[in-house]
């Protein structure tokens, strides 16, 4: 069914500025540069060990260009939308038709980079008591996959650790993304500092953290809030980020046993971001 977290949105106003500062912060290149003349859009994707991250653009007239003007006007810039893979789209949309899900066909999508290449896809929009307020979407890659941009230094971002979602309705959250994505629930705790319960869903080695915070005058609903990303060498890439003048946090423990964490405050382009080093 869903194999992993294919990759996360954020929309910007500017791409140029955009690209610029998360190049500084990831400390890698885009491996793709296009835009989607249809939906009147361009992008700019960075690749990791695990899924990619897209920096997303009106650049024109169209659907695409309408969603992300209207993110930004009323929220600013930041986290947008969350896509995840399916290793078939088809057996995905049967499993959900016998759920008694009504579906929209299934959609194909195509994008253009400066040098005429072509990237394929087929995706399936879902209904609202599945996204609950979500973009969220699943997809399906045709060809080759995107390349990594590797490299043997340790103070560059090398991988999504975590995909921060808030949600008011905890269980329903399981229920969709355990029972009907078929997602692996790690972990639902209540955290002591926070007060707050916490869901971990892991899949391609990254987890969804999942944060309740419970409104009983809202309908059930989900929220994009953060990333963290993950660092062989947290003092080394603190360094590099500090150099290229964006501001760090110091590095403490995190709460997660065996992991050091810094919050970055800047070039994030509105999103929570931390940074993660796993010492065991």
């Amino acid at each position: 069914m869903i194999k992993a977290i294919d990759h996360v949105i954020v929309a910007v106003s500017d791409l140029r500025i955009a690209e610029k500062d998360y190049i500084q912060l990831l400390g890698s290149k885009p491996v793709w540069k296009g835009s989607h003349p249809n939906l009147g859009t361009s992008n700019v994707l960075f690749n990791f060990e695990n899924t990619y991250l897209e920096l997303l653009a009106a650049d024109g007239q169209g659907i695409g260009a309408d969603f992300v003007n209207n993110k930004i006007e009323n929220e600013g810039e930041g986290l947008i939308g969350l896509v995840l893979g399916a290793d078939n789209i088809d057996l995905f949309r049967d499993k959900l038709i016998e759920f008694d899900y009504q579906l929209g066909e299934k959609l194909y999508g195509e994008g253009r980079n400066e040098t005429n290449l072509i990237r394929k896809w087929s995706y399936q929009f879902l209904p609202p008591e599945l996204t609950r307020n979500l973009f969220l979407f699943i997809i399906e890659h045709e060809g080759e996959e995107l390349p990594i941009s590797f490299s043997n230094e340790t103070n560059l971002v090398k991988r999504l650790e975590q995909v921060v979602i808030k949600t008011n309705d905890a269980d329903g959250f399981i229920s969709i993304y355990k029972d009907t994505y078929g997602i692996r629930l790690a972990l639902d705790s209540v955290i002591k500092e926070w007060d707050r319960r916490m869901l971990f869903f892991r899949l391609n080695h990254t987890t969804l953290e999942v944060i309740e915070e419970k409104d009983k005058n809202m309908s059930a609903s989900d929220k994009l809030w953060g990333l963290s990303w993950g660092v062989d060498d947290i003092v080394a890439t603190r360094k590099r980020l500090i150099e290229n003048g964006i501001k760090i946090s110091e590095i403490k423990e995190g709460i997660k046993e065996n992991t050091l964490v810094a919050t970055i405050k800047s070039h994030t382009h509105n999103i929570p971001t931390l940074l993660i080093q796993h010492t065991r």
